[in-house]
């Protein structure tokens, strides 16, 4: 099975809710309160993401968290990257001369072609995308019976 870590995952949700509210300075015990991601976590994951270039912090007693790039403009790809490094199904679909069998191998190029493949799908969804849906949530209900009749 194919699957991104845990703290990966969290990052997404955290993220996510920064997006969905851009202009706003988030703290870390707000956004563990909206996620259900334990504290201790939740600070991590900004520290990381911050360092990672995505979310830019400021202290004091208004201080908090928001993102550096507007959220269609960062990719969940990004927010991987920023937790994990390089995205890599195999070893040597990152970085070669990393496996014994590369010489020989028969399937390299095909592990290269589904790498790219996923890379790609993971940098073709943004955060504006993921947190659409919970921004139409948070919307009064009129302002979304009077979107839909809009388009």
């Amino acid at each position: 099975m194919l699957k991104l870590s845990k703290l990966a995952d969290y990052a997404t949700v955290v993220m996510t809710l920064v997006a969905a509210e851009p202009a706003r300075v988030h703290t870390g015990m707000e956004l563990a309160e909206r996620s259900h991601i334990p504290a201790p976590t939740v600070a991590k994951l900004l520290k990381t993401l911050t360092r990672g270039g995505l979310l830019e912090s400021t202290r004091g007693a208004h201080g908090g968290y928001r993102l550096v790039r507007a959220p269609g403009q960062v990719s969940v790809a990004d927010v991987i990257r920023a937790l994990e490094g390089p995205i890599g199904v195999t070893e040597c679909s990152i970085h070669e001369g990393s496996c014994g069998l590369e010489s020989q191998c028969g399937t390299r190029h095909g592990w290269r072609l589904i790498n790219t493949a996923i890379r790609e799908a993971l940098e073709a969804v943004t955060l504006d995308q993921l947190a659409a849906p919970q921004r139409r949530a948070e919307m009064p209900i009129q302002f979304i019976s009077a979107a839909s009749t809009a388009r």
